[in-house]
């Protein structure tokens, strides 16, 4: 208000430099306004793609859900906590009875049986040779009851049928799971599911 009052030459300097700075305010409070209208158009446009994206990936994760189960799984050398992990699932997914076939049954593979669900029973066929002695079923049967165990040679290959309805081909034993290269396959035909359980008990 001085500056405009007052003729001294400080004081048209001194004017001249409150418009300069008005004439900067104006413009950097319309340049800011810009500035906030491009962040907010690249807000806008953030969250309508992180929206996209969380769409996607529940797609993805229901999906998952949906086919967590591979008809083929195969295990490479030292991948055993993979093929332990996926054992105690197979397992784990029976509500009335498994039905093991595997030559070389031991403890090993009696620990992973105890992965079961209570109330679930378990039919072991092994070989005659196999390294498992009658007070180590007791011992699961005090435990996890019921086991069962029986003896035949009639079977090279290894198997795990749930609930009389889904069966495995198991490329190892149980106990071996992920020493080696193995694989697992899923057989869908009901027919042979019915004929190793007949197989099993005729050759027993």
């Amino acid at each position: 208000m001085l500056s405009a009052v007052l003729k001294s030459s400080v004081a048209i300097q001194v004017s001249i430099r409150i418009m300069d700075t008005f004439v900067e305010m104006r413009k950097y409070m319309a340049n800011t306004s810009l500035i906030y209208d491009r962040v907010n158009a690249i807000e806008v446009r953030q969250i309508t793609y992180q929206e996209q994206t969380d769409r996607k990936l529940e797609q993805i994760f229901d999906y998952i859900a949906d086919h967590k189960e591979n008809n083929q799984k195969v295990f490479f050398d030292s991948q055993i906590f993979d093929a332990f992990a996926l054992m105690t699932d197979l397992i784990q997914q029976s509500s009335k009875t498994i039905v093991l076939i595997d030559g070389y049954v031991d403890i090993v593979t009696l620990n992973i049986l105890a992965k079961k669900k209570d109330g679930v029973d378990v039919m072991v066929y092994t070989l005659p040779s196999a390294k498992l002695t009658a007070q180590d079923i007791a011992n699961f049967n005090a435990q996890y009851p019921n086991l069962t165990v029986k003896y035949t040679t009639a079977f090279h290959d290894r198997f795990m049928i749930i609930d009389g309805t889904t069966a495995y081909h198991i490329g190892a034993s149980i106990k071996d799971a992920g020493k080696k290269c193995f694989g697992i396959n899923k057989i869908e035909d009901i027919g042979v599911i019915n004929d190793l359980l007949q197989r099993a008990v005729l050759t027993s």
